[in-house]
Order: C-alpha cells, then structure tokens, then sequence
C-alpha cells in the first residue's frame, strides 16, 4: 500500500510538493503514486493549512521564528554543517532562512562556521558558482547511469542512478546487485510508473546501454525505443556529456557513501532514500539558485504503456524485418545493422543521395547506410 514503508513521509512530502505545483494534474499524481483523490486532496488541504507538520500525526517545530538571535542562528548554522559536511554558506544560509531562523548572508555563515574551526574545501562547500546547460522543461532529457562498484561488507553494490537534466531531480537511486538489463529496466519500470515517460535518456557506452565504444545499440537501447522514447549516447572517452550525473556521482558519494562500507544491499538502499530525500526536498542547489529540485520538478503528461503501441511507418520507407545477427537486404544488395534489432522491423528511409538510406527504428534514426559501398 502507497505511504506504509519506512520513507512514508518522504513519499508524501514528494506528493503534495508536486501536487501542489502550477499546472499539476493531481488525478495523474493519484494514479501514479497509488492513492485515492479523497486522501490525495485531505493530504494537500493539510499540506497548505501546516505544511510538513500536517503529514504527520505528531505535532513540530514552528517553522518561523522572526526574532532569533545570533547565537541561535549560529547554532543552528553549526548544526545543519555538521548533519551536511558537504554544504557550505551559501545552502546552510538558505535551508535557515527557509525554516525561518533568521535571514543571514552566505559569507555571514562562512564566517560562523570558519570561526567555529570548520575548514571549508575539505568535504565541499565555499567553491564557487557556475553556470550549465541545461534543457527547458522537466523530462525532456534524463540522464542515467551507474556509480560503479563498491564494496559490500559481503558481496558488492552498484548504485544506479538516474536524474533529470532541467531539474536535478533524482528520479532513481537504487542499490542494485548487479548491471543487468533485466535490473535496470525493472528499476526504470517503477520510475516510469511513478514519474512518466520522458522524451529522452542519456547514457555513456559501457554495457548494459552501450557496448563499450562504438555506440551500438542494446536490448535495453531497443526496449526504451520501443517504450516510446529516444536514447543517445556519451561520445567515447566524454564522460562530460553526462555532467550532471557525473556532479551528482560525486555529491552522492560525499553524502551518503562516506564511513565504513553498508553491511549489504538493503542497508544501502535505506541510507539512499534517506540522503534522495535530502537531495531532493531539502538541499539547496547553486545551479538552481538556491532552490531544491523538487520545486522544478514536474511529472510527465506521457503515461508508460504496458505493452508497446503499435507503430505506423512513413511513406515510401522500405520496411525490413532484421534477421538473426542483425542481416537484412536493401535493394538486392545484402548488409548487417546493430544485432540488437534482430526480430523487429527497422525501415530504411530514401535521403537526397542516391542509394543512401537512413535506418530509423520506430522514431529513432540507428544509422546511415550507402548502397553504394556494399558489395551485390
């Protein structure tokens, strides 16, 4: 049942802040997060009446107090370092300011905490702020990945990762055993579920997405164009195109990952959904202006589908089913494309150029191919 487990409260606070958005469809939400309108509207009445404190049966902490003084602000600021080693002046002084304990500068609580012998630099904090790209709306590009492979007390565990580009909203974090595609895309399903589709995913070239250099197509690859959405791929040896992922790698790392290694997968996964909440909820962000992601996050309008929709071709497209290994036939003249379409229908669309066709699977162009190259 929706909001029973142990993160219950994050889950809600993650409901209403996006139910309670601009533009939000809150019949979406109720679908995707699995609760009735009725509970979703009492959730968002006391959500608006007392915030935080109306999610919860047990009363809190007023969340403004106008006439702190000093050294309660500084208290305070020394508090919320030493729970977030990694943040500095600029995130301490916006989480105290959002919680109503007073209103100090960034350099002000650089000050306290530099007074207070905290050296800034160490674990992050105090660098300056820069400018990214980024895309236009939520869900026009997630980036997706793995942190690699760290060690279990017993076994091993590889965090994946998944996050939205225009918000840095953590959409996937998960303890996985392993890199399969069978585990990835039964984590992406739930992702899906609850969040929507978006219209693309990047990934690097490593398996299970790539297939380590050439930018080949996967069966994951295929299912998520089949699912209905577009994949690109890292260029080799640039794991800067993934930027975002690779800053929220780091970040992760720093937060949540420090100290002796978690005892083992379920562990692990309790210590993410306590540092996604943070990240997501709570912890100001530079690139963001001081907000959180979860105010610029919004769900999807693209709800997943089940079971692939069929799929209508263009005109004058010659329309081949992909053969073991990846052969097919073009005009007489016998060629292979990436294996991975091997069984499914891959249509080879004229282009300006006589006997140069593009290869489109569904919406997504796979490759370019030259009749006049491929020998009869």
């Amino acid at each position: 049942m929706p909001f029973e487990d142990n993160s219950a409260m994050s889950q809600k606070l993650e409901f209403v802040s996006l139910a309670t958005a601009d533009g939000a469809n809150v019949s979406a939400l109720c679908r995707r997060f699995g609760i009735g309108r009725t509970c979703a509207h009492k959730l968002i009445m006391r959500y608006r009446v007392q915030g935080d404190a109306g999610l919860a049966e047990r009363s809190r902490q007023p969340r403004s107090s106008p006439r702190r003084s000093m050294p309660e602000i500084e208290a305070a600021a020394l508090s919320l370092r030493t729970a977030n080693p990694t943040w500095g002046g600029r995130k301490i002084a916006r989480v105290l300011a959002n919680n109503g304990i007073g209103w100090p500068s960034p350099s002000t609580v650089t000050g306290i905490l530099r007074r207070n012998g905290v050296e800034l630099g160490v674990h992050g904090g105090g660098a300056k702020p820069f400018i990214r790209f980024e895309h236009e709306a939520p869900n026009d590009l997630w980036q997706m990945d793995f942190k690699g492979h760290v060690a279990l007390r017993a076994g091993r565990l590889h965090p994946l990762t998944v996050l939205d580009d225009h918000s840095r909203f953590s959409l996937v974090l998960e303890a996985c055993p392993d890199q399969t595609t069978e585990t990835v895309k039964a984590r992406l399903i739930a992702a899906f579920r609850r969040y929507g589709l978006p219209f693309r995913i990047a990934t690097d070239n490593g398996p299970p997405w790539g297939d380590g250099g050439r930018n080949d197509f996967t069966l994951l690859g295929v299912w998520l164009i089949e699912t209905g959405i577009a994949v690109s791929h890292s260029r080799p040896y640039h794991p800067q195109t993934l930027g975002k992922e690779e800053r929220f790698h780091r970040t992760l790392k720093a937060d949540a990952m420090q100290g002796p290694p978690f005892a083992d997968l379920a562990q692990a996964q309790a210590a993410f959904e306590r540092w996604r909440q943070v990240y997501n909820a709570e912890r100001p962000h530079d690139a963001l202006g001081g907000a959180v992601p979860l105010d610029r996050y919004r769900i999807s309008p693209r709800d997943f589908k089940e079971t692939p929709e069929p799929f209508e071709h263009a005109p004058g497209d010659h329309v081949r089913k992909i053969q073991q290994k990846g052969a097919t036939s073009l005009l007489g003249r016998p060629f292979k494309i990436c294996k991975a379409f091997a069984g499914r229908a891959v249509a080879f669309r004229p282009t300006a150029k006589d006997g140069v066709f593009d290869a489109f699977f569904r919406h997504q162009k796979i490759e370019t191919i030259d009749l006049n190259l491929v020998d009869r």
